[in-house]
């Protein structure tokens, strides 16, 4: 399997099939790896369940997280990513909807390494997600 850039948790086919629109339109779409729900997500960064053979030395560059997800919510899900030594490091970006104080502090006492509002505006996300991208992709370096 190719090397995954961005590990996108996204349960809202709305916002999914925008995100994907606006990574593509920004020519950082080949190297995504989707998930529907966090049960999903934690498996794909930990090797576990359908991608028990995956090489889990191979992470994400970024992980584009969306809090209000089924079965296990984003906040959980970050909490083990960042509570994990084989998962710290990997920067994670809140994606969400939610402007709620609560979500925002709970998200960064755990860890998280940007939160993102979703603008409703499509140019303006479009917009954002070049910006995300441009940064955690190509500028950001990483710890070896």
């Amino acid at each position: 399997m190719d090397e995954i850039e961005i590990l996108l948790v996204e349960d809202n086919p709305a916002d999914l099939e925008l995100t994907l629109r606006a990574l593509k339109k920004n020519n950082i779409a080949n190297k995504v790896q989707v998930a529907e729900d966090g049960e999903v997500a934690l498996d794909f960064l930990f090797g576990q369940g359908q991608f028990a053979d995956r090489n889990t030395d191979n992470k994400p560059k970024v992980v584009l997280l969306d809090l209000k997800l089924p079965k296990v919510d984003g906040l959980e899900v970050l909490r083990i990513i960042k509570a994990d030594p084989k998962t710290q490091a990997i920067p994670v970006v809140v994606l969400t909807t939610s402007k709620q104080e609560s979500d925002i502090i709970e998200s960064y006492r755990l860890g998280v390494n940007s939160y993102i509002v979703k603008p409703v505006d499509f140019e303006k996300f479009v917009e954002s997600v070049k910006e995300l991208g441009m940064y955690w992709l190509l500028m950001n370096q990483p710890p070896m």
